[in-house]
């Protein structure tokens, strides 16, 4: 199972923004930490890419995947 949850740091204690599930009493977990705004960063980075090498295509554009593989 995978769950992403976000936390503060309090005190050297991670505070969790809502309760993890009694189905995981007693079980080992990994956590890895990400700060949250490296994440933000990442993903407008990512948009801005986007943006940048999107283009519009002409309303009549069809995909052929037969000429992409020259069949």
């Amino acid at each position: 199972m995978y769950k992403v949850l976000q936390a503060i740091c309090q005190n050297g204690n991670l505070i969790f923004s809502e309760q993890l599930s009694s189905e995981l009493e007693g079980k080992k977990l990994k956590v890895i930490l990400v700060e949250a705004d490296v994440i933000q960063d990442n993903k407008e980075r990512f948009l801005q890419l986007v943006d940048e090498y999107s283009f519009a295509l002409p309303d009549d554009y069809q995909f052929n995947r037969g000429e992409l593989y020259d069949r």
